[in-house]
């Protein structure tokens, strides 16, 4: 693999991507990050493209959505679907883990 094409972990990367840093850390292209940004899935900092400024989470979403592609053979509107509903079902979870460590709504059972 071409050094240029080296693969980075994304906990090493502290400073905001560029557009092209994204595309180059992630093997990907611009016109495809910008159908991502378009439908919500990333959402950069900055008014236009060339000033978008993409947090290293952004490395993780965007191989998140590689993958759903490549197993599931989603389309991008598909995928956002998809993340949107594993967004939604991860906080449920922590709001109900929360909920039964509360003693308040501890449901109280007779002994036998």
């Amino acid at each position: 693999m071409p050094e240029h094409m080296a693969l980075v972990q994304a906990s090493e990367i502290v400073q905001p991507l560029t557009l092209n840093d994204l595309c180059r850390v992630c093997g990907s292209h611009a016109d495809w990050v910008i159908e991502l940004v378009e439908e919500g899935i990333l959402e950069p900092a900055g008014t236009g493209r060339t000033v978008w400024r993409f947090e290293s989470t952004s490395i993780t979403i965007v191989r998140r959505v590689q993958r759903l592609q490549r197993d599931l053979r989603l389309n991008i509107p598909g995928v956002a679907v998809v993340l949107s509903l594993a967004d939604e079902n991860a906080a449920l979870k922590r709001r109900l883990q929360l909920l039964e460590n509360d003693p308040r709504y501890a449901i109280w059972m007779p002994a036998d």
